[in-house]
């Protein structure tokens, strides 16, 4: 009968929904909806019974897991399979578009920002060049939006202080900085029609005119509407300042999507879910300027499973440039992934096939590191590349299972050197230890010690004012400085 047909697609809808709920905001009612973060499997959809009284029956929520669930197009799946899906705008009309792109050998464009305020990016940016490279391999084209001319602005998103003006140099040498890392997940060029491009907004921001742009744009924005935006909100509740200067950041940042879509045909804006606000902006800016019909898709914010910002540990940001971060303790970093996390983030930061994760996600105890190295060996991978596995392999065998540490099995930690006559004088291990990053500060190394945690080789060093001469290195040209049982760092002799 009708009744039970529409029961069972309540049911099979339902199990695809958990709490708690993002809002998806469909552009065109400017009425939000709000979807799950669990994902129904496209076989639940199928086998869901459907018609077109069922489909009047269904809530909001219950038309967002279906619409979910009858994903398409290669790009919207990989996203909602493997955990990057957390809200869209349109989902089944984007998915419709970029099905019939891929059913034509065509691409759509899609971009995401990243703004220039430090000279390498951390891991917290991985989960989003991730989703451009799953946009890439799904035969689409990524735009990198480099942040040139907003960064001299400062996003306020998440921050409950203004951020420190940087210089146009700063920002340049930032800029190149940044730069590197894209070119190990994506391919470049312009002899394909999925090959990324890499843009920087300061090629248009850097030469508007302010009252030209006040009239042509100004009128597109409510100060009402920019007050209900979660990052401001939050700043007012905190009364901490917020600059007028800052204020306008989500201004240009829709903009720019609009400017993406006149010069390269975006139509995609990807982001973190914190960016949502300024994002939907975007495409409304689109439709009342261009009448340009703009998407919107964010990523959720990765925390592990204690609650922690993803891209921080005790030691500090884990950087994704080897000049800032070596490739032994970025491997060290997801090997320390907590239980709980292992699955998800094997989904998110490797591209391991999804059969392969699950037949881990019943693995405990000492499996259950298997895993862990599994996951460290594959982001490892993708960011520096296999050949850099031997030596850190080497060096965790040398070090942690009872060898001798070697030259040959140090080549994957962190480095530095000390002269001849530096050796003679005596250098403190304290500050050995700060230079190694292997502590934050001099406070913190003299802490290490003292808790017997700082070791040279695997002698403890017991005073804190020791210093590493000549007689340390016992004839050989290099020692390994310890901190706790899995940081290591070398100093050589030059």
């Amino acid at each position: 009968s009708m009744m039970s047909s529409s029961g069972s697609l309540r049911r099979a809808i339902a199990s695809s929904m958990n709490s708690p709920r993002p809002i998806a905001y469909n552009q065109r009612s400017v009425v939000p909806t709000q979807f799950s973060t669990r994902l129904a499997s496209t076989a639940e959809a199928e086998a869901a019974p459907s018609s077109t009284s069922d489909e009047e029956n269904l809530t909001d929520e219950e038309k967002e897991a279906k619409a979910r669930a009858a994903l398409k197009s290669p790009f919207l799946k990989t996203m909602r399979d493997r955990g990057f899906l957390f809200q869209c705008t349109n989902l089944s009309e984007l998915d419709s578009i970029l099905n019939d792109a891929t059913s034509k050998d065509e691409a759509i464009s899609a971009y995401l920002g990243f703004d220039a305020t430090a000279d390498s990016l951390h891991v917290g940016s991985l989960l989003q060049i991730m989703i451009l490279r799953h946009l890439q391999q799904s035969g689409h084209r990524p735009i990198v939006l480099i942040g040139g001319g907003t960064s001299k602005v400062g996003d306020p998103t998440g921050k409950d202080e203004s951020r420190v003006m940087l210089t146009d140099d700063i920002i340049k040498q930032n800029t190149d900085g940044i730069s590197k890392v894209f070119q190990k997940f994506l391919t470049f060029g312009d002899a394909t029609p999925t090959d990324a491009i890499m843009v920087n907004n300061d090629d248009w921001l850097s030469s508007i005119s302010y009252l030209e742009f006040l009239r042509d744009y100004g009128q597109h924005f409510t100060i009402n509407r920019m007050l209900s935006f979660e990052s401001v909100k939050q700043r007012l509740a905190r009364e901490a300042p917020f600059s007028f200067l800052e204020f306008n950041y989500m201004i240009l940042q829709a903009y720019d999507f609009l400017e993406l879509n006149r010069r390269y045909d975006a139509k995609l804006q990807l982001g973190g879910s914190d960016q949502w606000g300024n994002m939907i902006s975007g495409c409304e800016l689109g439709r009342r300027v261009d009448g340009a019909q703009l998407y919107a898709l964010t990523a959720p914010l990765i925390t592990t499973s204690d609650g922690k910002k993803m891209g921080k540990t005790a030691g500090g940001a884990v950087w994704l440039n080897a000049d800032k971060l070596s490739e032994y303790d970025y491997w060290q970093f997801w090997r320390n992934t907590s239980d709980e996390d292992v699955i998800r983030f094997l989904k998110l930061f490797t591209e391991l096939p999804l059969e392969e994760i699950e037949t881990m996600e019943g693995w405990k105890g000492a499996d259950i590191n298997k895993a862990k190295i599994v996951l460290a060996d594959e982001a490892t991978t993708l960011l520096h590349g296999r050949d850099c596995l031997k030596a850190i392999h080497d060096t965790i065998d040398s070090m942690f299972k009872g060898g001798k540490s070697a030259a040959a099995s140090t080549e994957g930690l962190n480095r530095i050197f000390v002269s001849e006559d530096e050796a003679s004088e005596g250098v403190k291990f304290i500050d050995l230890f700060v230079k190694l990053d292997l502590a934050n500060s001099k406070k913190e190394a003299r802490r290490l010690i003292q808790g017997g945690g700082a070791k040279l080789g695997d002698e403890k060093i017991a005073d804190e004012n020791a210093v590493l001469n000549k007689d340390s290195f016992g004839g050989a040209n290099e020692v390994t400085l310890r901190a706790g049982k899995k940081r290591a760092g070398v100093v050589e002799l030059q």
